[in-house]
């Protein structure tokens, strides 16, 4: 699954990145126009966010297209859809970010049934703990979907093994307090991210604040997947999407 893939990817690189997009942001079109770019540039998986009302772990950037893509029309149907499209044309994995209400109207068992028959490979539901999701785990897992649990800079050594040894595919490490989109001392978290390598032995994301080549650089030998989000959308807001591809090959050294 996940591990093996992201494993398989790390024999030819010294970091995997991993985009985010909001599906329908800022229209249908242009979200698989923004994914063409990704996975022409090098991307190694893109996270393809459920827009929601409520995004609680998400800060302004990420929020207005939560907003904007909802007030387009985005829908769950519609996601389901563009994310099956997405995953059948690209050789790369694809994963759902989502919070746990759309999960739960929708149905947790098709939810996870649907997500299988798109093709996608991994879940992140930030607001789902993982000592109260074994359900949505169960479902996830029976349908060979990778659910993917976080480390926070609050978790416990303690806490830390126990998700760890619950985990799947690999583990998405937040590198701060707060949302999405702020900003990041990398050199304060070297601490933290040597706990989590101690906690777990898959593979380790980073995200919440990578912006350029030199975070990702910085990141080397720290972490295997360095996770860029509300960058990508705030130049897609200034600069139009044909500016993504170029923004993602900045982002590599080799």
């Amino acid at each position: 699954m996940l591990e093996n893939e992201i494993a398989s990817r790390r024999k030819s690189k010294d970091i995997l990145i991993m985009a985010h997009i909001v599906l329908g942001y800022p229209s249908f079109d242009a979200s698989r126009k923004i994914v063409d770019q990704m996975v022409q540039a090098g991307v190694d998986l893109i996270e393809l966010q459920i827009p929601f009302s409520e995004p609680i772990a998400d800060g302004p950037v990420i929020l207005h297209a939560n907003q904007k893509a909802l007030a387009n029309g985005s829908t769950v149907d519609e996601c389901m859809k563009i994310a099956g499209e997405l995953a059948k044309k690209h050789p790369i994995p694809f994963l759902f970010m989502t919070y746990f209400n759309p999960v739960f109207v929708r149905g947790v068992e098709r939810f996870a049934k649907e997500m299988h028959d798109a093709g996608l490979k991994g879940a992140i539901i930030p607001d789902l703990p993982h000592e109260e999701g074994k359900r949505v785990y169960d479902a996830l897992i029976a349908n060979n979907i990778d659910p993917i649990f976080l480390f926070s800079p609050n978790t416990s050594p303690e806490r830390m093994k126990s998700i760890g040894a619950q985990a799947h595919g690999f583990i998405y490490c937040i590198a701060r307090k707060g949302v999405t989109g702020a900003e990041t001392q990398f050199a304060l978290i070297q601490d933290y991210l040597a706990q989590c390598r101690k906690a777990t032995q898959l593979p380790l994301a980073l995200g919440f604040g990578v912006k350029n080549r030199q975070d990702v650089d910085g990141l080397i030998g720290k972490v295997d997947i360095a996770v860029v989000g509300s960058e990508t959308i705030r130049l897609i807001d200034e600069s139009g999407v044909e500016a993504v591809g170029p923004f993602i090959r900045s982002l590599r050294s080799q």
